[in-house]
């Protein structure tokens, strides 16, 4: 298993007015997934997918659980 952070910035429009956004996610992978994002260098630019869910059965925390990584 690997757990990590990501973190995001991008510029939105929200009811016709420009907004920065900025935020750290928490992240988990599992099994060959794991292998392949400890392999992927750290402040390299990415895109996950895959689905929010708690971070654990006994956690309340939210976090992104990743089946899918595109270095960009």
């Amino acid at each position: 298993m690997a757990e990590f952070k990501i973190s995001h910035v991008s510029h939105q429009m929200e009811a016709g007015l420009p907004r920065q956004v900025e935020c750290e996610i928490f992240a988990v992978a599992l099994a060959q997934m794991a292998k392949t994002i400890s392999g992927i260098e750290t402040g390299a630019a990415v895109k996950l997918t895959g689905f929010l869910a708690k971070k654990s059965r006994m956690s309340t925390q939210l976090a992104l659980h990743v089946n899918n990584v595109d270095i960009i």
